[in-house]
């Protein structure tokens, strides 16, 4: 149809049937929207038409809702987390392998799993603070594991090193430049999260991912009243609303019970 037959009533009719045929959530519909307006936009700029027919569309039909991410899901809870670590306490004292050490330090520096695996003894100089230099990346021409002298932001950030932390690293040999090492070669971070699949498989719960290591560190630090830039800071995020995707609830019914009855 030529653009100039396109008026708002025709353009909102077929913008809610998409939304209710294709049963499209509110960000969904976001996402088509933009390509519409900037094709309106770009007829109106070359003078097909005299307005953006899209400012006045209205969206009558409902959006279909989606399940809110909750503390359950996102993060290991104080329960879960204790369990965690006993098992992998008893794992490393079976097997001495230090891939069940990496997973219980990064709950106490919430690194992302290609930062944790990237670890060198040279960024531990400091006792108090672990220097974020590198990670792992996949070669997607080769599918191997590559470690590149950069985060994902490409930027180099400093994460404190609490005392459990420290003692973690204390029971390491040192193996080679890397920290976390096996038979002399780097750990990967596919290694660490087969630690957490076997774990879930052992429980028989849902598997965790790897990141929702991350987003416990952030929601415990936040529970105990850690302000929210340091926990930025600490996370490498440059937005403050990125840190904020990544805290969620991670303590127990009783505990979130106590803790809202404490404060009221």
């Amino acid at each position: 149809m030529p653009v100039r037959r396109i008026d708002t009533l025709l353009l909102e009719s077929e913008c809610n049937r998409l939304v209710k045929e294709y049963s499209m959530t509110r960000k969904e519909w976001n996402n088509v929207k933009t390509i519409l307006i900037g094709c309106f936009e770009y007829a109106t700029r070359k003078k097909y038409i005299t307005a953006n027919p899209m400012d006045d569309v209205k969206i009558l039909v409902k959006y279909r809702q989606i399940v809110k991410k909750t503390g359950k899901t996102e993060t290991y809870n104080t329960e879960e987390l204790e369990n965690l670590n006993k098992y992998l306490d008893t794992m490393y004292a079976e097997t001495e392998d230090v891939v069940f050490l990496a997973v219980k330090i990064n709950f106490l520096l919430g690194l992302r799993v290609g930062e944790l695996v990237a670890l060198k003894w040279e960024d531990c100089k400091e006792q108090s603070h672990i220097h974020v230099v590198r990670e792992e990346v996949r070669n997607q021409e080769t599918n191997c594991y590559d470690v590149v002298e950069h985060t994902k932001t490409n930027r180099d950030r400093y994460v404190v090193l609490v005392p459990k932390a420290i003692s973690i690293l204390e029971k390491i040999p040192k193996q080679g430049s890397y920290i976390f090492m096996r038979d002399g070669e780097r750990i990967t971070t596919r290694q660490i999260a087969y630690v957490l699949e076997k774990y879930a498989q052992r429980q028989g719960m849902t598997t965790k991912s790897t990141h929702k290591m991350r987003k416990t560190y952030a929601s415990n630090l936040n529970a105990n009243g850690v302000p929210l830039d340091c926990i930025r800071e600490m996370l490498g995020h440059s937005s403050l609303s990125t840190t904020l995707g990544y805290i969620y609830n991670p303590l127990t019914e009783s505990e979130t019970y106590n803790l809202i009855a404490k404060a009221l």
